[in-house]
Order: C-alpha cells, then sequence, then structure tokens
C-alpha cells in the first residue's frame, strides 16, 4: 500500500465530518476489501458490501463535484480516483 501525503492534511484537520474525510474513510475500506476479495472470489456478502460502499462514495463524489469543482478535483488527484464520467 501506497503512503499518501492526504492523511496528513486529514489528521490536522479533525473534520470527520467532510465530504474529503469521508471519501477517503471509504477509499480505505474499498481497498481493503478489494485485497480480501482477491483471496476470497465468491465472498458474496463482502462483494455486496463493496458495491454499497462504492455508491456511496460515488455519491459523495457527484455532491462535491457539484458543490466545489476545485476541491473535487484535488480530492480526486491526491487519492487517485478516476473522475466519474458526465453524461
Amino acid at each position: 500500500m501506497v503512503k499518501n501525503p492526504f492523511i496528513s492534511v486529514i489528521s490536522q484537520e479533525e473534520n470527520k465530518g467532510s465530504v474529503e474525510f469521508q471519501v477517503f474513510g471509504f477509499t480505505n475500506k474499498i481497498q481493503k476489501l478489494t485485497s480480501h476479495l482477491q483471496l476470497h472470489k465468491k465472498d458474496y456478502l463482502s462483494q455486496r458490501g463493496l458495491r454499497k460502499i462504492l455508491g456511496k462514495r460515488q455519491r459523495l463524489l457527484a455532491y462535491l463535484s457539484k458543490k466545489n469543482r476545485v476541491r473535487y478535483k484535488e480530492l480526486i488527484d491526491q487519492l487517485d480516483i478516476q473522475e466519474r464520467k458526465t453524461r
């Protein structure tokens, strides 16, 4: 796992309700579940949990992109997340 410089920014802010903090937490959970599912391919409950967390993160990112495009761009660059496709 790669050291993320975003961790220090988050810990200094201590704003656990911010969109950035929530997306960061969901990203960590997604990485853990992804590595778990590589070993346990038939763990369907974990697959469902992963899909739910992905949906939550996607909705939060959509909210952030509507409210503040600059913060959205910084966050996806820091967390190395693909930008969502717009219609």
